[in-house]
């Protein structure tokens, strides 16, 4: 189904957005059987009963609030806000993958960069200085290498980890459990514009006016995951938020890192049970590679040829060709491409995550690479 092409289109998806009393799997199943939103709010209420639909739901399309579309439609007028609904070209290929996928993000900033290969890092809203400092040079790093930094835009290391990015000239996107014209915390309201302007984005699946409620944020714990090749876990005290998002990551087959810590700290303490559950312990940048390398490949070349194979190696700089040029079927550790190379050890390993990203390499068990 294509996205929406006209006003009236456009009016009936945000009409759709805003009822009430109905799961996104239901909102799936009925534009399945219905094709558009439109054919949705023409459809006898009978039928929409024997379907599963709430009777608040059934009244609400029978009579929705015009007034509040009207003001949807008037925020999507400004250049840098968009809809991305489930069948749009730049809605991620990631989220589609999840149990539950929102029908449609609001988005204010650059969409293509939801199709960017991402990371998540996630952590208590009142962090330790050593949790700060972790989080920062883990999102400059790995924004440094490429990836986009995914968090939720929370007071403490969820804004750390976008600031890390942003301080890097990378990108990042800020998944809200609230509106876009509510921003949550209103202290981060410029550091949210901040990110607009650096070619990032703002994203939520609820309408713009949509007010920051305590049960929303669970459910926008599923995005960040699900927008995520794997989600780091810097600092959690036993009931933290953060661990809602690593067990959102584990159930979607995503990959889970957490930071381990002094047995004294309680915030460490979500972090030693993610590890405990089967989360990689993760010290330097480079346990995160070993484990995400492969799943960069992979969702990032998925039906690619031979021809484009060919011009990916093309496209390489001169470093990633010197490199390639000693990478074989055999395989080879960064140790031994220092050793031929003349280059330093943080040279190589960023260019090996450029060069797996892009498709031409992958990681082995080991730390070792082969050519594709």
């Amino acid at each position: 189904m294509d996205s929406p092409h006209n006003r009236k289109e456009l009016a009936y998806w945000f009409a759709l957005l805003r009822a009430p009393a109905i799961q996104t799997e239901l909102l799936h199943r009925l534009l399945h059987e219905f094709k558009t939103p439109l054919s949705i709010f023409r459809t006898d209420s009978k039928i929409l009963a024997e379907l599963g639909v709430h009777k608040k739901t059934i009244d609400y399309i029978n009579n929705p609030v015009w007034d509040k579309v009207k003001m949807d439609l008037e925020w999507n007028r400004a250049p840098d806000n968009h809809l991305i609904t489930y069948f749009d070209e730049n809605y991620p290929a990631l989220l589609k993958e999840i149990h539950d996928p929102p029908l449609a993000l609001f988005l204010s900033g650059v969409p293509e960069i939801l199709q960017s290969l991402q990371l998540s890092i996630v952590g208590s809203r009142r962090p330790s200085p050593d949790g700060r400092r972790n989080t920062r040079e883990f999102a400059e790093r790995l924004a440094q290498l490429g990836l986009t930094i995914t968090s939720g835009l929370a007071a403490g290391l969820d804004s750390d980890a976008h600031k890390g990015a942003l301080a890097v000239d990378g990108t990042t996107i800020a998944v809200l459990g609230s509106g876009l014209k509510q921003i949550y915390p209103k202290a981060n309201n410029k550091l949210a514009q901040l990110i607009i302007e650096k070619k990032g984005a703002v994203i939520s699946e609820l309408p713009p006016d949509f007010s920051p409620l305590p049960m929303n944020f669970p459910r926008r714990n599923r995005i960040i995951s699900g927008l995520s090749l794997g989600t780091l876990v810097v600092e959690a005290a036993e009931n933290s938020g953060s661990l809602i998002t690593a067990r959102f990551a584990m159930e979607q087959g995503r990959e889970v890192f957490a930071i381990p810590g002094s047995i004294h700290n309680p915030l460490t303490r979500g972090c030693h049970e993610l590890i405990r559950q089967g989360a990689k312990l993760t010290e330097k940048i480079d346990d995160i590679l070993e484990e995400i390398g492969p799943l960069a490949y992979l969702a990032g070349n998925s039906g690619q040829d031979q021809q484009g194979d060919a011009k990916k190696i093309k496209e390489l700089d001169e470093l990633s060709k010197l490199l390639l040029d000693n990478i074989g079927s055999r395989p080879v550790s960064i140790d031994s491409l220092v050793e031929v190379t003349a280059l330093s050890v943080p040279v190589v390993s960023a260019q090996l995550l450029q060069m797996e990203l892009s498709g031409v390499i992958t990681s082995m068990p080991g730390g070792k690479y082969i050519r594709v």
